[in-house]
């Protein structure tokens, strides 16, 4: 399908799709308009060197024609003076680092640099070329994540829900190269399907009574942080990352900053007075649930207190700090409250709250079935 670029009215009839509509400008040397569904659409140029290898370079938005061939222009006389050097797997995954830092926060960002320091930087999938790049690569890579163990039966499936937690930052990654136009096509990774059926329910939920035995057993800087989890549900990265500036106690309303961007939630009066006698008259760039020395907390630092709080409580052994933020969504599932206000109170999405907590609703309305009379 062709398509005119370089008049708005052209630009205007054409239908949104992922491949750029190209205009030869040069011999080897082209402009292409990726028609976006919504909002403008956004200029990408692609050269060929002597030895046939394309290369590709996003320009951005430009209203006029003109403008966004001089753009390209101006790229294509560099790629004459010195061929681009290529883009590299690891690479696109360092922007990605780098965009996530600034849209959406240091936890976001850590989370995913994690996951490439350990799977992806210094593997062979690092070093491919995004234009090279295979699903079967993908694939390999993927496979090569799972560990089993004859003494473990259940670590298979783990290590495939494991890798498949690797997967979505490596392809959102390989995504934003595409939209930045650093790769013509995102065919080969949207071929790659994630491991089905190993995801395992999060299955240890903390009793009320444990959950008192838990607090009692803990350090009194470990008791803020656990209660500040219960009251809201969430992640223990998000508490940890809140500053006192945060807070607006006359709202009584909290931000946070998370996997899924900044969002504000509404704070119950229990969770209004908790904050508050956290020391709202520290500043505001001051940690709000900070550890005795005022500091801020870490996950290493909350999980050696926890491992002790644990023991001293006589829990399972696979307690954790996240188990008080799964015991807190339940109770929020059971006493009622819709899934898309759980799922905005706690930073997560309805599809996941189903996923991992379906069971709960279910049984939620078996009891207010229960008390349905009809004849």
């Amino acid at each position: 399908m062709t398509g005119r670029i370089d008049t708005v009215t052209g630009r205007g009839r054409l239908k949104a799709r992922r491949e750029p509509y190209w205009a030869r400008i040069e011999k080897g040397a082209f402009l292409g308009f990726r028609k976006l569904p919504e909002g403008e659409g956004t200029w990408i140029a692609r050269w060929r060197d002597p030895e046939g290898r394309q290369h590709y370079r996003a320009l951005g938005h430009h209203p006029d024609y003109d403008v966004a061939v001089k753009a390209a222009r101006q790229w294509f006389t560099q790629c004459e003076g010195a061929t681009p050097k290529a883009v590299t797997v690891a690479e696109a995954c360092r922007q990605y680092v780098e965009d996530r830092r600034g849209r959406s926060g240091e936890l976001s960002a850590n989370d995913a640099e994690g996951r490439f320091k350990r799977h992806v930087y210094d593997a062979r999938i690092g070093k491919l070329e995004l234009a090279k790049l295979k699903a079967a690569d993908i694939e390999k890579w993927l496979r090569g994540l799972i560990r089993k163990s004859d003494k473990d039966p259940d670590a298979e499936r783990r290590s495939k829900d494991s890798a498949n937690r690797d997967l979505v930052p490596l392809k959102a990654a390989l995504n934003l190269a595409f939209r930045s136009g650093l790769v013509a096509s995102d065919a080969q990774w949207r071929m790659v399907q994630s491991f089905g059926g190993v995801a395992g329910r999060r299955e240890r939920f903390l009793t009320l009574a444990q959950r008192k035995r838990l607090f009692a057993a803990a350090a009194p800087e470990l008791k803020r942080l656990i209660k500040a989890i219960a009251l809201i549900g969430a992640r223990p990265g998000e508490i940890a990352d809140a500053l006192t500036g945060d807070f607006d106690a006359k709202a009584g309303t909290l931000a946070l900053s998370g996997k899924t961007g900044r969002r504000t939630i509404p704070l119950s009066p229990d969770a209004v007075k908790f904050f508050k006698s956290c020391g709202t008259d520290k500043e505001a760039s001051a940690p709000l649930v900070a550890r005795d020395n005022g500091s801020a907390w870490t996950r290493f630092a909350w999980r050696d207190e926890m491992q002790v709080a644990v023991r001293v409580a006589r829990l399972p052994d696979d307690v954790v700090l996240y188990s008080v933020r799964h015991a807190a969504i339940s109770e929020m599932i059971v006493s009622g409250m819709d899934l898309l206000t759980v799922a905005r109170m706690t930073g997560t999405s309805v599809t996941m709250i189903q996923k991992h907590y379906g069971h709960l609703v279910q049984d939620h309305v078996r009891t207010q079935l229960a008390a349905v009379k009809v004849l």
